[in-house]
Formats: structure tokens, sequence, C-alpha cells
């Protein structure tokens, strides 16, 4: 192959869905040149598809569009889209790919997206992302937010077939059609690979599951996505198949292809699918408060952070059941095509029940092609087909250079295939950090317009949303009425306005009409300022010109039933979005220089984890541990059921940890105090006696979490009663009360999953199955009995599950409103510990005689964790965990801009969890290190000092600390450091003068943005 045709980067990532997108994003940001290969015609993966994301509710394509569009900006990545991998040749840090581009028929480089081609079209086609459930053309755009937004040529095409047909081709004013396009190959040489190919979703069709592919009223969980979303098939109105009516009584069946022992299913639990059915049922009572709905479940594993809430939130809504049972479909009526479903009931039986649609939760399956991709790259797949990898090195495949993030790892949500996407990119920082740079470009934007002395343009640009705010405001009107509001001069609507051609459209508009003012009516600037403001800096203007009109969050979506006054409140909105629009000013953003050295903040797993991650990258890292050893929590770990010999593995890690050249320990260390910003904090420690300053750039936080003490069952009053870790030493250390106990107890959920602790503690249940598989192994004929609520053996664990239960280990649950209780009582002459609980199946009281009662205890933030939330300006969620910046999108970051967070310090988590998240924030934090600079925001606080008063009002209530009092000619005023200054705005609400202003909300800004709401 020549030269010619023959690229070079630093990286290529395979897999263009959330986590090939995000480790691509981190990658680019840190200095090195990407290659994002996707075999489909464009990126966004499985996660295009879905409606919203739980727990938050945020639109998956609202989250995720902004990252599609930032890659395609992006000079340091280049988007190779329909594209396969064929080979893999060479080793670490010298990779030769030889790449496979399908033909798209069309010609990316002239299409222009306008779909012409797509009108003309006559041959229509069941649309694969709409899950067949609709038609589109031959030649179509995969969806309507696609990156890149060009059409592709399905093989059903009459041309493709027998060249009877070649409209598209005659209607293309840009000769973009190309119906003899051949594949092309081409090498692509790079250093690392990261592997992000996502799952495959199971499919019952195959084996006819509960009549799916049959009943015409039985779908999938997929399937009901695409009913849900404003871009599927019926356009956000849910309607079954069989004659488009609206289903007023859905069930849902959980565990479809998953937890089964049986061909063509899997037999671990796929992680996910409790808690995206409960979101369905929560969006269905969204569409119509009347649905009925039933869930058919076994457990309910609602283990991630907020999930429990979650799940009561969907289980107190009114009309809505949660049935514990295993069913079968028992018929399809005739008349109605309504299906029955059979299952148990605990009081009465077996019953049969008629429902509307029925919903599959189907699980996830490994990539269609893993087998394919295991061999061309030189890897190994494990039992279940996912990528292998040693536990204790949860993102690197059995080839070395070649590293794995997302659900290819197994099944797992959102936020952990992020993290570990970002985890991917630290550790190809550390292989490739010599390279860094080297082949990297930046962003260049066009002469900013001096537009001070101009007449005010407002552009006003309205979003359909899909059908999110389109089905409930008649944005046509809206814009009608925009164009007539003073100082406006351009006005039109998009379905997606956040879409990349969208804001191409608004850019190039910009510059045609001369506006220098532009308002996006749409959702929300929480995801999406960023987005707009980067398209005003294409189109030639300040970002700052820009204000954000949210008519979804804060009208379509809390008015749905109130079409004209939604609408109407539109309006409104717009207008008051004009008003303040025009008293925008433009910002300067300046530059601050990097501190390229980290301050990790815990000396265990997570802590050192992440500081080895940032030291291998290059970056001097100071590592503050509060206890005189290093290892936190771990050290009362002995082995995790997924095989890592914990001490073995942290002797190692400690070992590496102060042998690195880059990396400084401090012992017994106190934070006495921490100033700066991001990029440029100093925190003072106090150290075995010794007090020093450290420079950093970045913070992480691994302050891990403890195990509860716990109050209840005798704990503290018989020493017969031990918790989990207790109970693993004592075997590892031969203690006489368990080498001696015949039978064995264990309740689950101790101190978690109530008031006050509304939260899983995720870990629990695993560690559970591990201890009594080990009591079982060292003496098979001891008595173990597990008493749980729901076994939360997530993922691959689940094995282990079924594995104890095959060994003889009970299993009883009960209900949390009678739950056990532990007495100490004399039985023939030997006292023994009575627990007795409600059995559900039986339907009676059972007692439980043990020589050993073991609390498996929730785990709750460390001790240490309230200061370093205070010290540092970052949130707790209600139970006390730190607070990620956002759930889904950035779930390693905190709020505080430079400040990252990791570990059980986040929520509960399993060791290879805890190693993944901890390579995340060490990847995130080194996209932040590798910069020279980092750019503070134009929107601050700025005072007045002759209106100052010296009050002191604006120190006290500002939670960043940017405001101290200063010795000034005019005496003792306020000063606003503008770097640290968030732009809240607090502080002008508490001014007795008014002496301090907000720039970018102005009180001129506001008010006549008021003065426009009663106009």
């Amino acid at each position: 192959m020549s030269d010619a045709n023959t690229k070079f980067g630093d990286v290529m990532v395979v897999g263009g869905g959330i986590s090939g997108i995000q480790a691509a994003l981190d990658l680019a940001t840190a200095g090195f040149k990407v290659f994002l290969v996707e075999k489909a015609p464009t990126i966004g993966g499985k996660m295009a598809q879905l409606d919203k994301t739980f727990p938050t509710n945020d639109c998956s394509m609202c989250i995720e569009s902004p990252k599609f569009i930032e890659c395609d900006r992006h000079p340091n990545i280049e988007i190779l889209t329909w594209t396969e991998v064929e080979r893999v040749e060479g080793k670490a840090g010298d990779f030769t790919v030889t790449l496979k581009r399908k033909p798209r028929y069309v010609k990316e480089d002239l299409c222009t997206g306008c779909t012409t081609c797509v009108e003309y079209c006559p041959v229509r086609i069941p649309d694969p992302f709409n899950q067949e459930m609709s038609t589109s053309k031959a030649v179509h755009i995969y969806f309507s937010q696609a990156v890149p937004l060009v059409p592709y040529i399905d093989p059903a095409c009459a041309y493709l077939k027998d060249g009877t047909c070649s409209i598209c081709a005659g209607v293309c004013k840009n000769k973009a059609i190309d119906l003899k396009q051949e594949a092309q190959r081409q090498e692509v040489k790079v250093g690392a690979i990261v592997l992000s190919p996502g799952f495959s979703p199971f499919d019952p069709g195959a084996r006819g599951d509960y009549g799916y592919g049959k009943l015409e009223n039985v779908v999938t969980s997929l399937d009901f996505e695409r009913l849900l979303c404003a871009t599927g098939p019926h356009e956000g109105e849910i309607l079954r198949p069989s004659d488009k009516q609206h289903p007023h009584k859905i069930a849902w069946i959980h565990c479809v292809g998953s937890r089964q022992v049986c061909e063509g299913a899997s037999t671990y639990c796929s992680s996910v699918c409790c808690s995206y059915i409960q979101k369905q049922v929560i969006l269905s009572k969204d569409h119509d408060a009347d649905t009925q709905a039933v869930i058919f479940h076994n457990d309910i594993r609602s283990y991630g952070k907020d999930f429990e809430r979650f799940y009561k939130r969907a289980q107190q809504l009114p009309g809505v059941r949660f049935v514990r049972s295993y069913v079968s479909i028992g018929r399809e009526i005739a008349s109605s095509k309504n299906v029955t479903i059979r299952y148990a009931t605990e009081n009465e039986g077996v019953k049969e029940e008629e429902f509307d649609l029925v919903v599959l939760g189907v699980g996830l399956m490994p990539p269609a092609d893993a087998k394919l991709l295991a061999g061309q790259f030189g890897i190994e797949l494990n039992a279940h087909g996912f990528c292998k990898t040693d536990p204790a090195r949860p993102l690197e495949t059995t080839r070395p250079g070649v590293f794995v993030s997302g659900a290819f790892l197994g099944p797992m949500d959102i936020p952990e295939s992020v993290s570990s996407a970002s985890g991917a990119g630290a550790l190809v920082g550390g292989l490739l950090a010599y390279r860094r740079g080297k082949l990297a470009k930046k962003r260049v934007y066009p002469t900013e317009r001096d537009v001070t002395k101009e007449e005010v343009r407002v552009g006003v640009f309205a979003c359909h949303c899909g059908s999110n705010i389109g089905r409930v405001v008649n944005i046509p009107s809206l814009v009608e009425y925009a164009q007539g509001l003073g100082n406006v001069a351009h006005a039109e609507e998009g379905l997606f306005i956040c879409s990349t051609d969208a804001a191409e459209r608004i850019s190039k508009t910009i510059r045609e009409k001369g506006l220098n003012r532009v308002v996006v009516a749409a959702c929300t600037p929480r995801t999406h300022e960023p987005l707009f403001r980067d398209t005003l800096r294409e189109g030639g203007i300040n970002q700052y010109f820009f204000d954000m009109a949210n008519i979804r969050e804060h009208c379509s979506w809390v008015h749905s039933k109130q079409k004209e006054e939604a609408t109407a409140k539109a309006k409104d909105i717009v207008r008051m979005s004009v008003a303040r629009a025009a008293r925008l000013q433009p910002l300067s953003e300046f530059q601050l220089p990097v501190t390229k050295a980290a301050l990790v903040v815990g000396g265990g797993v997570a802590g050192m984890t992440s500081a080895l991650c940032i030291a291998d990258q290059g970056f001097e890292v100071s590592l503050v541990e509060r206890e005189s050893d290093l290892g936190g929590a771990a050290r009362r770990v002995h082995r995790t059921l997924d095989g890592i010999d914990v001490q073995a593995a942290l002797r190692e890690m400690v070992q590496r940890v102060y042998k690195h050249r880059l990396i400084r320990v401090l012992h017994s260390a106190t934070i006495r105090s921490v100033g700066g910003y991001v990029g440029n904090f100093v925190t003072t420690v106090e150290s075995e006696g010794q007090v020093r300053e450290i420079a950093h750039g970045v913070t992480i936080l691994a302050t891990g979490a403890s195990e509860y003490r716990p109050t209840e069952h005798l704990y503290g009053q018989d020493d017969r009663v031990v918790t989990q870790l207790e109970l693993e030493n004592g075997i590892v250390q031969g203690d006489k009360r368990i080498v001696d106990a015949q039978s064995v107890v264990m309740i689950q959920c101790v101190g978690c999953r109530q008031a006050g602790r509304e939260y899983c503690a995720r870990i629990c249940c695993t560690h559970a199955i591990k201890n009594a598989l080990q009591l079982k192994k060292t003496r098979p004929g001891i008595d173990v009995t597990i008493l749980y609520r729901d076994m939360r053996t997530y993922g691959f664990s689940e094995d282990s599950y079924r594995e104890a239960a095959g060994k003889g280990v009970r299993f009883v649950r009960f209900e949390p409103e009678r739950g056990p209780k532990v007495e100490a009582v004399v039985e023939e002459g030997r006292q023994v510990l009575r627990v007795t609980v409600p059995d559900a199946i039986l339907g009676q009281e059972l007692a439980l005689d043990a020589d050993l009662v073991v609390l498996s205890a929730a785990v709750v933030p460390s001790a240490g964790s309230d200061e370093a939330a205070r010290m540092f300006k970052v949130a707790k969620n209600p139970d006390g965990f730190f607070q990620e910046a956002h759930v889904k999108l950035r779930p390693v970051d905190c709020a505080a801009d430079g400040v990252f967070l990791c570990g059980a310090a986040h929520y509960p988590k399993h060791l290879s969890e805890t190693i993944s998240s901890a390579q995340g924030a060490a990847g995130r934090a080194a996209s932040l290190l590798s910069q020279d600079t980092v750019t503070a925001s134009g929107s601050v606080c700025r005072v007045a000092a002759i209106d100052c008063i010296s009050c002191g009002a604006c120190v006290t209530v500002c939670t960043y600390g940017a405001i101290q009092m200063h010795d000034t000619p005019q005496g003792r005023k306020a000063e606003v450091n503008p770097v640290l200054c968030k732009g809240d705005g607090l502080c002008c609400s508490v001014c007795p003068t008014a002496a301090i202003a907000l720039d970018h909300y102005t009180n001129e800004a506001i008010l006549d943005q008021i003065d426009a709401a009663f106009r």
C-alpha cells in the first residue's frame, strides 16, 4: 500500500458509541492525534436510540449530541464512519491497522446534507434506527443528529440490486451521488488502540421468547425506547404495533436473555435492565398518567448511585405494581390482540392477566463481531464472550498496547462506560507520553467581529427537540411571533438545533445576515450552552452575545397537557430572552498558566492508582494520606470474588508508588488550607510534624469509604455477631468462632436501603457470596443461610450466586417491613443465636439457630470526606458521597473546576470498579495538565469601589472564596478574584448598595427581561 494511502496518528479508538467518543475527546484534548473508527454510518452507538437516561431523565440525544459535534469539530480527531478493521499488525507503540471503508455511494466532501436525494428516492425499506417499526428510504441519513450528517445508500437500493434506478444521482445538484463507488482500503499507523465496540442487545426473536416475532404486541425494551422517543416511529406517541392505538395497560418482563441457564441466553446479569425498565415506567406515566404498569421481576438490582431512590419513585407511582415472579405468555386474544401473562402470586396461586402491550427487558450481549475483533486484534475473550482482562488491571487487554473501555468489558451503565473511557485514555497517555503534542493541532476560529457600534440584530433559532418541545409548543407560531419582536433580524426553526448541520447553519446565518446577538429557544443551557457559544465563535462574533431560552424544561415538559398555554408561555420566554440579548456586551476570557502537578487526597487503592496513572504520564504527584500507611480499606480485604489477591496486589501497588520518581507520599497528613483555582492550586499540608505548601494544577479526591458500625442485631453485645469484613479476616486468621461454627446466618442490607440511608451499598451481596463460598470450600458441611431483600450480584458475579446455591447455601428473602430479628437463647443447654424471619414463600416464620451471625453492613462515606468537601468546595449528595458534575457525562469530574473524584468516595465500588474509576479520574486530570493554560470565564463579578461600604456581606456569602477585603486609596474595599469567581451572583443579591455587578447578568439586562415579561 502506498504512503499516499497511509495515515499517521497516535491512537485509534474503535467504536463510536459514548465510550469511544469520550476516549477520543480525552485523548485529543490531552494532545494526541486520534482516529475514531466506527463501522456504522454515524457515531453515537446504541445510546442514540434511547429516549432518556436514568436517574436524571435527561434526553439521551441532548446530552450526547454536544459530544458528537465536539468530536466533529476537534482538530485532533478524524472520524472514519462506515469503516471496518481488516488487519492489525505490529506492537505497542507501533501498530499498523488496515481499514476498509465501505462505499456509502455518497461523497462526503461534496454532500451538503440537503436530503433532496431522500425526497426523490422511490424505494422504502425498514428503518434500522427505529427497530424496523417504521420505514425510511433506500438513501437516507441514519438519524437526524447523525455525525457526519451525510446520507448513505442501503443495499436494497434498486440500482445496487439490478441497475434499474438512478434518480438520486440525477437530482443531486452537487454531484455527490456515486453509485459505482467501491470500497477503499487504507493503512493507519498508531501507537495504541482503544477498543470500545459496545454491546449487542439480546434478540428474543431467535428463540421466539415470550412470543416475540409472533405476537404483534410483544416488543423489546429497545423497541419501546423508540416508541417513547420524539424521533421514533410515532413522534413520541406510544402506539402499539397491532392497531396503532395507545396501550393503557403495559407489562414489563425482566431478565429476558439474562440470568438464564439455557442455550442462546446468558448466565450473567446484564446490570442495567432493572433501572432502564423503571425509567420506561416513569416515562410511560409521564405520557399518560392513567397508564397501568406491571413489572414482573426476580430481584430488583438498583445498585447504582441514586438508583434506589429512582426505584422508590417508580414504585410509588399510582397504577404501578412490582410483582416478583417468573412468568410465561398465556395466549393472544384474537379480537383485541391483547396478550395474557401467567404468573405466580404469594396468596392466590397462579394468575393469568391481560395486557395491551408486553415489553421484554432484554439483556446486553457481547458485540456481534466480538470473535472477529478478538482475532483481528490478537486479544482474548472471557467465558461470556466479552473482552478478557485481569480484574486488577481492568482496562488492559491480553495484548500490550491494546486497551478496552465501555460495555465490551461486560454489561455496564453509562457512567462506568464514560469513566472507563477516560481511564483507557490515561493508560494510553502513560504508554505514549513521549508522543504527546507531536501531531496535535490547535483549533482556529475566525477573527471576532467588532459589533459594539452596530445596530442590534438578534437571530432566534427555535428547536422542536424532535417532539420533546414540538408536540406541545407550536414552534412555527413561535417563530412567526419572534420575527415580529423588536431587534429581531432573523428567526427560524429546526428539528434539532444542536445537530451538526444546524450548528453550521447558525454560524453561516450569523455571517450572511450580519447577526450580532443569538437566542436559541431549546432545552437546558447546562449541557448545551458551551456548544452554542462555540457556534457563535465559528460565526465570528463574541461568544457572550448568546442567550438561551429554555422552552423545554421550563415549558413543554411542565405544561405537556396545556398546549396553547405552553405556546403562549414559550413566546413570553423568547420575548424576555430577546430583551436581555439586546443588552449583552462582549466579554473576554483570559488564559491562566497550569501548574503541571497533581494532588491526590487519599492513599487507598483509588488514590494510589490515580497517582500512578498521572505520574506514568510524566506529571508530578503529591499523594496525601491521613494514616501512617498506604492501603486504606483494602488492607482489611484478602480476596475478591473475581479472584484478585488483594494483599499481594496492594503490596505491589505500594512498592510502585514508593519507587516512582514523580510521586511524593505524605503520611499522617492533615490538610490545613486550600487556596487557588483550577490550574493553580496551593494546598498547605501538615505531615509528620512538618508543614509544607504544595502547588498543583489539579486535585483528585480519593478519600474512600468505611464499613458501617451496626447497632442492630446484637452487634457489639455478642461477639458471635460480626460484619462481613470481620468474618473474612477471621477465615484467614483461623478464628475459633468460625472454625467451630456449624451454622452461619448472614443478614443483608444492614444499615442501608432504609430511612436516613436510602441507597444500596452495592458490594454487600457479592461480599456475602464470596464469604459463603469460602466457608463452603473450607468446610463443605457447614450450614450457611443468607437472608436478603434482593440479591444484587450484577454482572458476572451472578455465576457465583448460582454456584453458591448449587453448593447448598440457602437463600431466604424477607420484606423490609418484617425483617429478621436476632436474640441469644439457650437451646438444649447450649447458648445459640436465634434468628427469626418471615418467609414469604412458605408463608410462615422461620427460626434459624446459628453459631455465628454475619451482618452485611453498609458502606458509608469516610470520616474525612466532610472536611475535604468543605476545603475543595465540592458538593455531596444526600447520602454523603461526593457529587459528580453530571451523573452520565462527567462521572469523575466535580463541579469545582480542576477537582476530580474516584473510588468509594464517589459511591461504593468493587475493587476492579475502583481501579477503573481511579484511572478515569487520572485521564480527566491529565487532559487538563497537558494544557499550558486554562481558560477562565468572562462572566464574573466586579466591585465598584466607590459604592462599597466595606460591610463584608459579599465575603461571607461567596462559597468559592473569590471575594476578600483589601486596603485601597478609598479605604478597605471588597475585591473579586475573577479566577475564583463562578458568576453565581450571590454577592450581588446581598450587597446593600448594589456595588457589585455580574458581567453578562447586569441589572440593566435583567430589568429589561423582567419588563418584557409583563409587556
